[in-house]
């Protein structure tokens, strides 16, 4: 039986979690590679990051991780070779911080992570479920919250990404909070922007939970819009938001629709879903036959007021801990190791 030495400071279990604990074991490479099949399929290439990507990543504080998926190259069909990036952030000012603060703060944040991953030659970019709040749908408050809802045609994030999109001939999906102008009703969307900075599209929540503080039906309901795939210059690529992941014919239908790579953008906590999170999008691309891309919001959020949420749980201010450990996962169910579960 072979015995690993290693420390790390802190709580290693909590700051970074079972994937980054086996960067301890770089000292002996036979067995890392054993525990990287056992638990990923295998232990996967990385491309190259530049230099001076990785000091603006140091600057900003943020953790940027880069995979190669294998493939056989074949004899008469050119290869298709597509680059696909999965942002987790925190919010950056407090939930009791004024709307608009709060908005410019994350719009501010994400252009840093644009430019990083275009100067990367991300082809498809996708954050997470509504990036641009708090995820305060625990609270069933009013005000302030639904002034973070905007249009998906052009509401100021889309407007954002459109830019970005265009600058970089990047496919950028963008889960917001969306407000429909003429009837004033609400949804959990994903617009999708295409490389020309065009709204190719959007897609909308199909599964709304109804357990713990996840109290969003108080905010909008099951989408109407089933289960689009959109043809975009990387691929065919659909959307999953969040709980739908915990649905297998939700998947499937993405499958039967034509989806190439299906998108999870969440946002769950750990005392809820993280025994589940690295199993289900893995799960989907092997029975599905496409990739999936898993993305977890990241951070503890504390609201101004407290709530409570029918569960019998004493009234309290903080939703539960997002826990990041965002991954990718190819149609053999070869993985990438998640993220952190602590940083951007």
């Amino acid at each position: 039986m072979r015995h690993f030495n290693f420390s790390l400071s802190m709580d290693p279990w909590n700051e970074h979690g079972v994937d980054h604990l086996l960067t301890a074991l770089e000292s002996d490479p036979r067995g890392l590679e054993s525990i990287y099949r056992l638990l990923y399929g295998q232990k996967l290439g990385s491309l190259v990051i530049p230099n001076e990507v990785r000091s603006i990543a140091e600057n900003e504080d943020l953790e940027i991780q880069s995979y190669l998926f294998p493939c056989v190259i074949e004899e008469l069909r050119p290869p298709r070779r597509i680059r696909v990036g999965a942002v987790q952030n925190k919010i950056v000012c407090p939930p009791s911080s004024p709307v608009a603060e709060q908005i410019l703060a994350l719009h501010n944040q994400v252009k840093s992570i644009i430019d990083i991953a275009g100067q990367c030659n991300v082809n498809i970019l996708c954050f997470q479920e509504t990036w641009a709040m708090p995820f305060a749908f625990c609270t069933r408050e009013k005000m302030p919250w639904c002034e973070f809802a905007e249009s998906a045609e052009d509401g100021p994030s889309i407007c954002l990404l459109k830019q970005y999109a265009k600058k970089y001939s990047m496919v950028i999906i963008s889960p917001i909070l969306e407000r429909e102008p003429m009837s004033n009703v609400m949804w959990n969307t994903a617009v999708i922007i295409n490389s020309d900075g065009s709204v190719l599209g959007k897609t909308r929540k199909n599964h709304i939970p109804r357990v713990g503080d996840f109290n969003e039906s108080t905010y909008y309901m099951e989408s109407q819009l089933g289960h689009p795939v959109f043809d975009t210059p990387y691929g065919r690529i659909a959307v999953n938001i969040c709980y739908g992941r915990h649905h297998p014919l939700n998947w499937l239908m993405y499958g039967l629709n034509g989806a190439e790579i299906v998108f999870n953008p969440s946002a769950t906590v750990d005392s809820l879903s993280e025994s589940l999170w690295p199993i289900e999008a893995r799960n989907a691309a092997i029975a599905n036959h496409y990739f999936t891309v898993a993305i977890n919001r990241v951070g503890t959020e504390s609201f101004p007021h407290e709530f409570t949420s029918g569960d019998g749980k004493p009234a309290h201010k903080e939703f539960g801990h997002f826990f990041g450990s965002s991954y990718i996962t190819a149609p053999d169910g070869v993985r990438t190791p998640g993220l952190s579960r602590t940083r951007n």
